[in-house]
């Protein structure tokens, strides 16, 4: 199903919920990328992982919401193999290619206990154990 209407604006009550409380450019990255990748391949769900995959280069989820990236380009290393074919771990929508001092601060914004003394890779699965959560709600 088509997430933009025929002016190009997204359908709210089409996106995710993490989407419909983000910025409407985070919206309309999502929705536009969708609607073309529906275009082009014809499968919903291929759909989907096509405009996740896009909306990941720019924006990073941070609890209940996507906010923009300080930096372009992919989220973890799932992201930066691409192609239909790319397997591993996804960092579901973490910025794990960020620096330890800006997932320091992320986890601060979403009160992550312990923060202080993970180091990169525990504070990536921490801030996606915290958005698992919020998204659970």
């Amino acid at each position: 199903m088509p997430k933009t209407t025929r002016s190009g604006t997204p359908k709210r009550d089409e996106l995710p919920s993490t989407l419909q409380r983000s910025d409407r450019k985070a919206q309309r990255t999502f929705a536009k990328a969708h609607d073309s990748a529906l275009d082009e391949y014809g499968s919903e769900s291929r759909a989907h992982r096509v405009a996740y995959a896009a909306l990941k280069h720019s924006y990073e989820k941070v609890g209940d919401h996507w906010e923009a990236k300080e930096q372009r380009g992919p989220s973890d290393r799932r992201a930066e193999g691409g192609g239909p074919h790319n397997s591993g771990p996804s960092a579901e929508g973490v910025d794990a290619n960020a620096s330890k001092r800006h997932l320091l601060e992320v986890a601060r914004r979403l009160d992550i206990t312990g923060r202080s003394t993970m180091n990169k890779p525990e504070l990536v699965e921490a801030i996606k154990k915290h958005n698992r959560r919020v998204r659970g709600r």
